[in-house]
Order: C-alpha cells, then structure tokens, then sequence
C-alpha cells in the first residue's frame, strides 16, 4: 500500500512511498506479487454482444431486422451494449492496404472505418427504440446509466490499437479486429457476459463454409477450454486467434459464448438468460 512520507533534510516535501518503487515492472518473480486478490468490476450487470460484420450485416435486411427485434425485446430486461463488426468491406480495404503494402497498424485505421459505419446504421434502425452510438472514451464509463434510461449503447467492435497495433504473427492483418475488441472491453468493465451473433451454430474443426455439404463430419465443440483450443491450433476458428490467450489471461470473464443468431435469433434470449445454446469457451483455471 502506498503512503506519503517526509524525509529529514527535504523543507517539507513529501514522497509517495510505494511497493513499486525501484522496480523494473518487468521481473516475472515481481509481477506475480502484483495479483489482486479480487478485481473491481466497473459494469457487471452489463452484457457485451458483439454482431458479426461479414456473418450478419453484410447480410441486410432479412438478417439484421429479425436480430434487432429480439435485441428491442431483450433490452427491456437485460443491460446490453452492442458492438459491430466489419465484414466484406473492412476485408476488401484490408486487401487493397496489402496490396499497397501497408504497416499492420494503417489497415488497423482502415478497418476501424467500416465497423464505426456498421454501427451508424446500427444505431439509425434502432434510435426509435433507444439506440445510441457511443464512442471508445467516456461514455464506456457511462453503460448503465444508458442502459437504466431505456437506452440500447452501440459502438464499433476494433480496439482503438491503430497506429499501435501490434504486428501480426502471421502476414499483415491487424490480429486485433471487432472479436477482440468486443471481449477487451467486456474483461475491462467486468461484463455480466459476453456473446458473439454468428451465422454458424459455434465452433468446428474446420470452415463449415468450406466443408462443401460436409458439415456432419465435421468435429463440433460444444464447450472447450481456452487452453485446449490453443493446443489443438486449428488452422481457422470462429473467432479471432488471440482471444484465446485472452480468455485464459483473464482476471473477470470466465467464459464467452458463440450462437447462430442468424438462423436462430431467438438464442440470443437464451444466452442473455445464461442458457447453453452454442459454443460456450472457457478458462481453465
């Protein structure tokens, strides 16, 4: 715990005396010391949904418009932020970027572009209703004063990394998108839950959109840990490759779950009620 102390000799200055002081905040052995014993959990009766760009928006009308009528619904009952994805546009500005050879952080900039779109007309079809667009900064802090006036908050899903982005792994992609975003700000407020609208029932073993009818052969994973998904390194996931290290390094989210609301928006009741209705990813402690 810090405390202020008054050293002889120093005409009254003070000094903040602190458990931090002369370290390196880079020694592993330190940085276990700093642990809290809980964390503060800013917004925990909020829940975080994130809307696939490509999987839904993209999509239009016969898909949006049923989604938004369940999300009017829910909003009554359940404290909800929304948050946007990008889709086929952020992958064709990605493309162009690539082609130009862009930094990993300008196609962070670029992409951040059409999720904050996806969300103006987001929060154009749902403003009737309560749909407000809020930005990254202060209002985050503001969610459930929103949510207790009848508001429904929506913002765009990038993480504001921009220029900062860190480099990809693998080629040039920002590996920061809409899915992790979505789950850094539900870890960040301490989020009641967190759960991704797809198109797909959960998670495969591969691309059901590339299984060419062979779905049913395809593994399905009900519930499976962090841990275990990373050991597997499947060549392609449902949801973007760092959220499993997120999840498994998190201090407030336990879990996160990813449901078909395309064919069955109706799961997005269930899952706000805490039903299992699609993939459902955990931590292992």
């Amino acid at each position: 715990m810090s405390k202020l102390v008054k050293e002889e000799g120093d005409k009254g200055r003070l000094h903040i005396e602190t458990p931090l002081m002369g370290e390196s905040l880079v020694s592993k052995e330190f940085l276990k010391r700093t642990e809290a014993k809980e964390y503060f959990r800013m917004q925990p009766d909020i829940n975080v949904l994130k809307i696939g760009g490509q999987s839904i928006i993209d999509r239009g009308a016969k898909a949006v418009l049923p989604i938004l009528d369940v999300l009017i619904q829910a909003k009554e009952k359940h404290k909800i932020i929304l948050m946007a994805g990008g889709g086929t546009r952020a992958r064709h500005v990605y493309s162009i970027g690539v082609d130009l050879g862009m930094p990993t952080g300008v196609l962070s900039k670029l992409g951040d572009k059409v999720s904050w779109q996806n969300a103006e007309m987001l929060t154009v079809l749902l403003a009737k209703y309560g749909g407000v667009k809020i930005g990254h900064g202060d209002n985050l802090e503001q969610l459930t004063m929103f949510c207790r006036l009848g508001y429904l908050p929506i913002t765009y899903g990038i993480p504001p990394y921009g220029y900062f982005e860190h480099p990809a792994e693998i080629g040039s992609i920002p590996p920061h998108r809409t899915d992790c975003g979505a789950f850094l700000l539900a870890e960040n407020i301490g989020a009641r839950s967190l759960i991704y609208l797809k198109d797909e029932k959960g998670l495969f073993d591969s691309d059901p959109k590339k299984g060419e009818g062979k779905k049913n052969k395809m593994r399905f994973f009900d519930r499976i840990s962090a841990r275990e998904l990373m050991e597997l390194d499947l060549d392609d996931l449902i949801i973007e490759r760092p959220i499993l290290t997120f999840l498994q390094r998190a201090k407030c989210l336990k879990e996160l779950q990813i449901i078909d609301a395309l064919h069955h928006p109706e799961h997005i009741l269930d899952a706000l009620e805490g039903k299992h209705v699609g993939t459902i990813i955990y931590k292992e402690e």
